[in-house]
């Protein structure tokens, strides 16, 4: 009786064992590297407030399935009002000219040809950076999505060496791929956008 009762306890745990290997989660999908969400509101600015005052994180993640969650819960660039910034950076950058890593770049731009288009844009872009679809991942340091009147939205893809024409022309035309435009696309430094609102282009592909 012992013999049978102990075959049953060892039948028991190992249906047990069983349900519990399939109802266990997956593990998640964890990425090269980790990033930050930000959100810049500027349809209400402040008077006299320094730029950047009303910059705010919103997530970091570092999984495939993090991202997915934020992106699902999260309005598109479109649903911006006017004058607000959508931003993905890498954990530990903040979408500011004077961070240390983004001081000596600059940033590929280019204009959406309306909100649907906008949208498509930043979603590729998203997916490749986290997926590490650039060679030159590592100069890479994010993405920025501006709303503004007129047909005037754009996306800009910051990096961190502006002076290496060679990488920043390479990122130039992998992030033209990715986004399927057939326009140029521009490259303008930081240093020169400091100096002057309307700084000319260095590279264009």
């Amino acid at each position: 009786m012992a013999a049978v009762t102990n075959e049953a306890a060892a039948a028991a745990a190992s249906i047990e064992g069983s349900a519990t290997e399939t109802i266990e989660k997956p593990l998640p999908h964890k990425l090269e590297r980790k990033w930050t969400f930000w959100f810049d509101n500027q349809s209400k600015p402040n008077q006299g407030a320094a730029w950047g005052t009303s910059l705010r994180k919103i997530f970091s993640f570092d999984t495939v399935e993090e991202f997915w969650c934020l992106y699902e819960q999260i309005f598109k660039p479109s649903k911006l009002p006017v004058n607000a910034d959508f931003h993905l950076f890498r954990a530990g950058i903040e979408p500011k000219w004077e961070d240390p890593v983004c001081a000596t770049g600059g940033k590929w731009s280019v204009t959406s040809s309306g909100k649907a288009n906008l949208d498509t844009m930043w979603l590729e872009t998203l997916m490749a950076l986290i997926g590490e679809q650039f060679d030159e991942a590592d100069e890479i340091c994010g993405v920025v999505a501006s709303v503004r009147r007129q047909r005037q939205d754009k996306l800009a893809l910051w990096t961190k060496t502006a002076a290496n024409e060679a990488v920043q022309m390479s990122i130039g035309r992998k992030w033209k791929e990715v986004i399927d435009v057939t326009n140029k696309i521009t490259y303008s430094f930081h240093d020169d956008s400091k100096r002057e609102r309307n700084a000319k282009s260095r590279y264009n592909v």
